[in-house]
């Protein structure tokens, strides 16, 4: 199995640490707002690694985080914290707020069957665990101690600068450029470890005792506790978004080795961003979609999963309604398939055929997860002349890794936009317009659906 390393800029043979086991970090989400289908391409992708890792006879060890406190406007130490602002939006409690997206995000995980993590660890439930960790790092002089916080000194760890695509002369990594050095912090890069409740954090309402005063934890420093707690010093696999890159996942890399010593994870798994309609998602747009609202448009839930399996996780994915569309089509053929009676067919080299078609998905898949060539296969085997109950095993021994519920059949459903395809094809009807309503008739064959006449009008079904 090949997987791309963010780290080395290169696919590797995914080698784990110790033979046959796999410990996988996953950045979570940020518990101050519903998640969007960007966010949930990144979880799926997650989830798709998970799967392919297991299907090769790998034992997964998934630990997720949750952010509950901490992650400030910026990822870098500027603006406010995303849980007070959120709170402040809803009308609820920091507490309510994270209790209430959790449960909604852990909902909307589900409708797109991703698996639970293993181990699903919260911030504010490990507070002394990054306590500890600062205080290495402060004993061994990466971290210093001013009245407004407790920073990393990222003078002190070489390598900083240089990881994950940075440039350190270039960009400074951690903060926006106009932030510049005050009277106690000594690099404009320099990031916080620990919060001080002063300043603009005086009335910071989530607050713990440390050695350092009454305050809260930086962002970056929860990942690098949590993460090693459950997975040891140096594990294998660490996903995150491509936002991740820049900041977080430095950051993480510089306070986790520079408290061990060891090498922190072997393989950076990222996945980049979704765009829509070609542009990036944002509320500012109008363009910022979430799962019920892809679902209130009468597509399903796999609907998207399908069309993330279309782009590869290296690759930008261009989300529209017409794309979606032509994946909700996709699905429906093949759980129609799986509905549909078996024909069985003799075929003297079958055996041999199937066992090509296996060979064929597991390269695609080992192939730094190239779902849209695996995608590919399927349809391959579809059309293939093999007998039908070879073709629907295969699926479903796929679908362990695609995750599509192929074996859940019952909800093959026509679209709300095919539907009102025919409801304009019987006004033309009724209007006489014999050619036009004829045109359309073939345009919904074309996408894969039955259109048949009858006495109530068009009737549409799947192939």
């Amino acid at each position: 199995m090949k997987l791309y390393n963010s780290l080395t800029k290169q696919a590797e043979d995914f080698v784990p640490i110790k033979k046959g086991h796999v410990g996988m970090y996953a950045c979570g989400v940020t518990v101050y707002d519903y998640p969007q289908i960007g966010n949930a391409r990144k979880y799926v992708n997650d989830d798709l690694l998970r799967r392919a890792l297991t299907a090769n006879g790998f034992e997964v060890k998934h630990v997720q985080n949750v952010t509950d406190v901490g992650h400030l406007v910026s990822d870098a130490d500027e603006g406010e914290d995303k849980l007070e602002k959120g709170a402040a939006k809803f009308g609820k409690s920091v507490w309510e707020l994270a209790d209430m997206f959790i449960k909604d995000y852990f909902e909307t995980m589900d409708k797109l069957n991703i698996l639970r993590p293993d181990i699903v660890c919260r911030a504010t439930d490990h507070i002394a665990d990054m306590i500890e960790l600062i205080q290495r790092l402060i004993d061994k002089g990466l971290a210093y101690e001013t009245p407004e916080a407790v920073y990393f000194d990222v003078s002190k760890f070489p390598k900083y600068g240089q990881m994950l695509g940075q440039q350190l002369e270039d960009k400074q990594t951690a903060v926006r450029d106009n932030v510049k050095t005050g009277d106690y912090k000594k690099n404009s890069a320099d990031f916080v470890l620990w919060f001080k409740l002063v300043g603009r954090f005086e009335k910071h309402i989530m607050q713990w005792d440390s050695p350092w005063g009454k305050g809260f934890p930086g962002w970056h420093i929860e990942c690098s506790a949590m993460s090693m707690k459950y997975l040891g010093e140096s594990f294998d696999i660490h996903t995150g978004g491509e936002d991740h890159l820049p900041i977080h996942h430095p950051n993480e890399i510089a306070q986790s080795e520079g408290a061990t010593g060891k090498t922190f994870v072997k393989y950076w798994f990222h996945t980049v961003f979704l765009k829509v309609d070609g542009q990036k998602m944002s509320k500012s747009l109008g363009n910022f979609y979430k799962l019920d609202d892809v679902v209130s448009k009468g597509f399903t839930p796999m609907a998207l999963r399908y069309l993330y399996l279309t782009a590869h996780y290296r690759s930008p994915l261009n989300f529209t309604w017409s794309s979606l569309a032509g994946a909700q089509t996709a699905l429906d053929k093949l759980k129609a398939f799986m509905k549909s009676e078996t024909v069985t067919k003799l075929q003297s080299n079958k055996a041999k055929k199937v066992d090509e078609y296996k060979n064929k998905f597991m390269d695609a898949i080992n192939n730094d997860l190239n779902f849209p060539m695996a995608i590919a296969v399927v349809w391959e085997m579809i059309k293939s002349n093999i007998p039908d109950t070879d073709k629907k095993d295969l699926l479903l021994d796929w679908d362990q890794i695609l995750g599509l519920e192929l074996g859940n059949i019952a909800d093959v459903k026509i679209p709300d936009e095919i539907k009102k395809f025919a409801q304009i094809r019987d006004q033309l009807r009724h209007e006489g317009k014999f050619v036009q309503a004829d045109e359309i008739r073939v345009q919904l064959e074309e996408k894969g659906y039955i259109v048949k006449d009858t006495a109530h009008g068009t009737d549409i079904s799947h192939h």
